[in-house]
């Protein structure tokens, strides 16, 4: 069965590196302040977790919902439903 792809999308590819370049600034902003309690001190502790967790997915949510969809070729969307049946 043939199947037609896509090209990954400007929003898929912008949404990736943001979150990768995040999550490394994230990283090596915790190394750096690994001895500093008091970076999070006025947080529940349950809640710093989910808080860091945050970051990278809203820089991801936004840069997602910035970029611009790829522009497909005309007939593009029928030829995959067509190939998947």
């Amino acid at each position: 069965m043939p199947t037609t792809t896509a090209p990954v999308e400007r929003k898929v590819t912008a949404a990736s590196a943001a979150t990768f370049v995040a999550s490394t600034g994230l990283v090596a902003a915790l190394s750096a302040v690994a001895d500093d309690p008091n970076l999070l001190s006025w947080m529940v502790d349950w809640l710093e977790p989910f808080a860091i967790a945050l970051v990278p997915t809203s820089i991801t949510f936004v840069s997602g919902w910035a970029a611009k969809h790829t522009p497909r070729a005309p007939g593009f969307t029928e030829a995959v439903r067509r190939s998947r049946e």
